[in-house]
């Protein structure tokens, strides 16, 4: 029983310490080449990389990324 209950906590820890290094950003513009460059521009300021989660085009271009370090 102990032993499953150091695994749980573990577990948890380690799943919240990943996800304290991951961010989420948005950017918009007329095109989405634009928007994909503010987005990279974003992640060069913090030191991490980017991984774009959505993107759409209406009247301008929509883009969101999670930055990881």
């Amino acid at each position: 029983m102990k032993t499953i209950k150091n695994f749980v906590a573990v577990a948890t820890l380690s799943l919240i310490s990943f996800g304290s290094f991951a961010q989420s950003v948005t950017a918009s513009a007329s095109t989405l080449e634009a928007a994909e460059a503010q987005i990279a521009e974003q992640a060069t300021q913090a030191g991490a990389s980017y991984k774009i989660t959505g993107a759409r085009v209406d009247n301008r271009a929509y883009v969101s990324a999670e930055l990881t370090k």
